[in-house]
């Protein structure tokens, strides 16, 4: 969660103050309508009871340009997407969204520190078709796991802010299943449609 430097907050609980005390004032910039950025949105609004009207954009490079130009105030970016400008200090950093702290930014808190409950993680995993044999299934699950256990990969990742999460198949299955639950609800509740 980041805010452009203009908006005077530094935590989640001075923005949440401020959008509260500052009704229609804060609008939220996403790369699209149904994005992951747009849910997470969503469902901290849900979550703090608070408003701000959604700005969507045709991708993340406009979404950012506005962002730090000041013509919107606030984001939920994947890390990698912002992270340097986080660094030149172009955007704010308010939190992390995951559900701890990051180690290419551990000064910055997660937002569950301040609101409860609160995760938003972008992941990417690795899918087959359906009828793939166990055992093809099997090797690429550990050749997967062991690139994202080599120490030039992790590192990278961490530059960029990513964690790397290795599992198995049937526990990365239902990972997506709850996942796919949770961001459902929020989708619903915000009557997000397809455009």
């Amino acid at each position: 969660m980041e805010v452009n430097p203009s908006v005077p907050v530094r935590t989640i609980p001075e923005f949440i103050t401020y959008a509260k005390g500052n009704p229609g004032k804060l609008n939220f910039a996403t790369p699209g309508v149904g994005t992951p950025p747009h849910v997470a949105g969503e469902l901290f609004k849900m979550m703090t009871g608070m408003e701000m009207l959604h700005v969507p954009y045709r991708g993340t490079g406009p979404m950012l340009t506005d962002l730090i130009g000041g013509q919107v105030q606030v984001a939920f970016d994947p890390l990698p997407a912002s992270i340097e400008q986080i660094r030149a200090g172009k955007l704010r950093a308010l939190a992390v969204t995951t559900a701890s702290r990051s180690e290419a930014l551990p000064s910055i808190p997660s937002a569950s520190e301040s609101v409860a409950g609160y995760v938003a993680s972008n992941w990417y995993g690795f899918a087959a078709p359906k009828n793939t044999p166990s055992d093809i299934i099997d090797k690429l699950n550990s050749d997967i796991n062991a690139g994202l256990a080599d120490p030039k990969i992790k590192t990278r990742l961490a530059e960029l802010g990513g964690t790397p999460f290795t599992s198995s198949p049937v526990v990365f299955t239902k990972f997506v299943a709850d996942d796919t639950a949770k961001w459902a609800k929020v989708i619903q509740a915000a009557n997000i449609k397809p455009q």
